[in-house]
């Protein structure tokens, strides 16, 4: 083979949202912490190159993230990570967490002990700490301990085609903003995906356009990521859709989403420090969500979530670029992509 580059991927998904995992032939990337890490892949050429080799056709899809797995930097890490998406490198990710720590264990990168292995992840928002409990020698759940979370603003009024919306700015790992589903006449259901992927792009480019976003103390991370719808179920549990770039749908209940939407249910005294309820995702899939503990960021209250779900193993692929592939740069197009396929970043 005449291939200038290989790279070896695990596929894993959690919960049905694709988290695949580069375990073989991930390059050096500069930086001495992991945010760091991130800013160099989101704005030097050649790290964009790196996202669009693995995450856009033909060797990708739309749907789902590569994680990029890396020396960690800080001394309590087992690993760190970072999130690919077809639009940038992201930060955070609770789905993507528990696949990255179901491969580490299924593959053996990482020792697994029974009945329970406990696994310290490295992300440029954080340390989020993994409990994952095994049985014969299976990642069978994974209890995340994420990032400190908090509001940025409740209430946010803007002016849409759907009329005056109200919604709320907080971080979870990224930025969110969180929109009460029925305000935009739509309910969180398979067939309405397409709706809710058009509303939630449309949205994320007006909010950040009126509310610019900073973490206040990891310049990296800046900017709504992502907007995810929720509702209530009759049941009581949390019903989300999380949107994400170019145009779908996260098909698990989304990690950091949900621990940016525990900061404003605390924030409004709908629930308290012990509290865990389900999150169920527009297919039907759970995480179980708990406010663990309580803290403060930069002066601003927050709240530090446990976010619990399964990660499941299905592949393994290597992925290679041929130097005289005139599409080797990766392309997209508008019949899978959507209207955004042209504006891939990089």
């Amino acid at each position: 083979m005449r291939w200038k580059r290989t790279m070896q991927l695990l596929d894993v998904h959690a919960e049905g949202e694709i988290g695949k995992v580069a375990i073989g032939g991930v390059p050096k990337i500069p930086g001495a912490s992991t945010a760091e890490r991130l800013a160099w892949l989101n704005s030097d050429p050649k790290g964009q190159d790196l996202r669009r080799f693995l995450c856009l056709e033909p060797r990708g899809n739309p749907i789902g993230s590569v994680n990029l797995l890396l020396p960690p930097t800080h001394p309590e890490a087992d690993a760190a990570f970072v999130i690919l998406q077809p639009d940038q490198a992201h930060a955070s990710s609770g789905s993507n967490s528990i696949c990255v720590t179901t491969a580490l264990l299924e593959s053996g990168m990482v020792e697994m002990r029974e009945p329970e292995t406990i696994v310290t992840l490295e992300t440029a928002a954080g340390l989020v700490k993994a409990r994952a409990t095994c049985r014969e020698g299976r990642c069978e759940r994974v209890e995340l301990t994420m990032v400190p979370s908090f509001v940025e603003q409740l209430d946010v009024v803007l002016d849409t085609r759907w009329g005056s919306l109200t919604l709320d700015l907080a971080y979870g790992g990224v930025f969110y903003a969180l929109v009460d589903v029925r305000q935009i006449g739509l309910t969180i259901e398979k067939h309405n995906a397409a709706a809710l992927v058009a509303a939630g792009m449309e949205l994320k480019a007006q909010v950040n356009a009126a509310y610019p976003v900073v973490h206040p103390t990891i310049p990296a991370v800046s900017g709504v990521a992502y907007v995810m719808f929720r509702d209530v179920d009759p049941d009581g549990a949390v019903r989300t859709c999380t949107t994400m770039w170019p145009g779908r749908a996260d098909r698990s209940p989304c990690g950091t989403g949900n621990s940016a939407n525990l900061a404003t249910l605390f924030a409004r005294g709908k629930v308290k420090e012990g509290d865990v309820f389900t999150s169920r995702s527009i297919i039907g899939s759970e995480f179980r969500v708990g406010l663990s503990g309580l803290t403060e960021i930069a002066g601003r209250a927050a709240v530090i979530p446990t976010i619990s779900g399964r990660g499941f193993t299905f592949g393994q692929q290597t992925v290679a670029l041929d130097p005289f592939d005139p599409l080797g740069s990766g392309f997209a197009m508008t019949d899978v992509w959507g209207p955004s396929a042209g504006e891939i970043p990089g």
